[in-house]
């Protein structure tokens, strides 16, 4: 049309384009200021400028083309069926894949493949393989992704990414060189790809053979995440060849204890999603709004005594001046965040907001014109019924609460993002009228504490529960201003405070907390970055003692609360746990992450 902008008409020339890439005459397109993604035959794609810069065009047409070449080459069932269940093996499997769709639909065409090397320059501009100093920083997705690119396109790894690829590369083709040679010569055949993809990761001992899944159930549950970090040069092949990313990546030695009985709970809660949910993957099944009082007898879990725990605010932790020491240092530490920072909580506001004006009543008498009636208006223009109202939608009102891990392993940069990502959150929502609490977790003591000297003086009497004293830490009350409660955020960087950790009881303190509110819609999000672990209450008692806990606070909270629970783990896999959780390997993720999972929490129809 004459009156189309430059604009319109790429925006129409690109959806007209990937409907026939992907040869799907009902794929739609739209725009957004927020990242690329796809749901269905749905795209979301990157707007660019007016003007239309090069780079901006070539990034939003390179997207288009991959999620095109997905819906067409890409067989979702097949690759779910055979997909590992190891994390950090899922991540590569879902990496290589994507490269062999590419890169099949991009053969012969230039056009295509130009636009597919925008899109991964923008991607990988954004990746942690981007700040890798040393080999284990590397993410072995990312590594494996721009390797297998090289061999099935012939076009150089990103420049980058070449340093951290480079760390890598040598150990990668040691162990599976001629897997991505055979991966070459079955790029079109996706069940023959995946297989020979699966055996590639097993080279790499990032998958376990049958037979070593079920000698792993004699394994000690107990061991946490980062002990066996510690020891893990050590178990590499030689002292050369530490296999990259496997820190972050891997779960602890007691995941596999008990698999065939998880495989049994998780059966029974996708037969309990199957009956309550609405058919929607990821949403929130519907459940009972029984009296939260009503906690299970048969939870076989106790404290040997409650006397020493406490629930304490920041400012009862230390004083006023060294809390905004810490803060300065804390705000320091992030100083070059501050642009993302402002992007996060501009994206989730206009998320947020949006869902309070989303609604329209259409066949008004006036109003704007329906763009769906025009026919009829052009036919029959004295009809009254072709205009739309915008309407109010009633946007419940809303607690969030933010519990955040606060054991030794968070030191360092997890705590420091976890605390300014808590700070954007509390800040943003307070724009938006939703009311925020933080909340920390950990113990008084290392290995026990006074409960422990209590129990040692009362005669060590076997099987004593938990048996350490509870940190409960309120940085900030719901109904508290974020100015006021922002200083309080520093205290996660002060020296000594973060111990061990008892997920179950803090799961249950903080949603207890969110029961008393008033509010309509309340909302429990969990940042941890490992299974709970107390020295003092495993050595005493079974391997598993504190996670079976974790497990049934975690099901009868996602069963019959009303509170919608979602968790995100830091290196460490929390969908194991939780039924709403993402899991994520690099600590700068997590602030975009929180927005994307509280965002879809508020998009969720209740």
């Amino acid at each position: 049309m004459p009156d189309e902008s430059p604009l319109d008409q790429f925006r129409s020339v690109l959806a007209g384009t990937a409907r026939a890439v992907a040869e799907v005459p009902e794929l739609e397109v739209a725009w957004t200021a927020d990242g690329p993604s796809q749901t269905g035959t749905n795209l979301r794609l990157p707007m660019p400028g007016r003007a239309l810069p090069a780079a901006q065009v070539a990034e939003a047409r390179g997207f288009a083309d991959g999620m095109a070449l997905k819906l067409r080459l890409h067989n979702e069932a097949m690759h779910g069926r055979a997909a590992p269940i190891e994390p950090l093996a899922r991540a590569c499997y879902d990496a290589i894949e994507q490269v062999r769709y590419e890169a099949l639909g991009s053969d012969g065409y230039a056009g295509i493949r130009g636009n597919l090397d925008a899109a991964t320059t923008v991607r990988i501009a954004s990746d942690p393989i981007t700040r890798a100093i040393r080999p284990e920083d590397v993410p072995l997705p990312t590594a494996l992704a721009m390797l297998l690119r090289e061999k099935l396109t012939g076009q150089a790894v990103p420049e980058a990414a070449q340093v951290g690829t480079a760390m890598v590369r040598s150990w990668i083709e040691a162990r599976a060189g001629a897997d991505l040679e055979g991966l070459a010569d079955l790029m079109g055949d996706q069940k023959a790809f995946q297989s020979l993809a699966l055996e590639m990761l097993g080279h790499l001992d990032l998958t376990k053979s049958p037979d070593e899944a079920d000698d792993g159930g004699d394994e000690d549950e107990g061991e946490q995440a980062d002990d066996q970090a510690e020891d893990q040069p050590d178990a590499s092949d030689d002292g050369a060849e530490q296999q990259p990313s496997e820190v972050a990546g891997e779960t602890t030695e007691g995941d596999e204890q008990g698999e065939d009985q998880e495989q049994t709970e998780a059966s029974d809660e996708d037969a309990d999603a199957d009956m309550a949910d609405e058919g929607e993957e990821g949403m929130l099944p519907t459940r009972p709004n029984r009296p939260w009082t009503d906690l299970p007898e048969s939870w076989e879990y106790k404290a040997y005594t409650t006397q020493y725990d406490e629930v304490v605010s920041a400012t009862e932790l230390c004083d006023e001046e060294e809390l905004t020491r810490l803060r300065a240092y804390l705000d320091a530490q992030l100083k070059g965040l501050q642009g993302i920072v402002t992007r996060l909580a501009n994206r989730l506001q206009r998320r947020l907001m949006a869902q309070q004006n989303r609604s329209w009543d259409f066949d008004q008498e006036e109003g704007l014109l329906d763009a769906a009636r025009l026919a009829r208006v052009v036919i029959s223009p004295g009809h009254s019924l072709s205009y739309k109202i915008e309407r109010d939608v009633e946007f419940k009102d809303t607690v969030v609460t933010l519990l955040i891990d606060n054991s030794g392993s968070m030191r360092g940069r997890p705590i420091s993002i976890a605390a300014i990502s808590a700070d954007i959150m509390a800040r943003t929502l307070e724009r938006c009228g939703v009311k925020t609490e933080v909340l920390g977790f950990t113990t008084r003591a290392w290995k026990g504490g006074q409960s422990r000297e209590a129990w040692l003086s009362g005669g060590k009497p076997a099987h004593p529960g938990r048996l350490n004293d509870l940190r409960h830490i309120i940085y900030k009350k719901a109904d508290e201003p974020w100015r006021r409660a922002r200083k309080n955020l520093g205290l996660m960087m002060r020296e000594g405070l973060l111990k061990e950790n008892i997920d179950g009881e803090a799961l249950l303190w903080a949603h207890t907390r969110l029961l008393a509110r008033p509010e309509d819609r309340r909302i429990l999000m969990v940042i941890s970055d490992g299974a709970p672990v107390d020295d003092s209450t495993l050595s005493v008692n079974s391997a598993g003692y504190l996670e079976q806990h974790l497990r049934r606070v975690i099901d009868w909270i996602e069963k019959q609360s009303p509170v919608q629970l979602v968790a995100i783990g830091i290196g460490h896999d929390v969908t194991r746990y939780y039924r709403r959780a993402v899991t994520i390997m690099d600590v700068e993720q997590l602030g975009g992450t929180m927005v994307e999972q509280l965002a879809g929490l508020f998009e969720d129809d209740d």
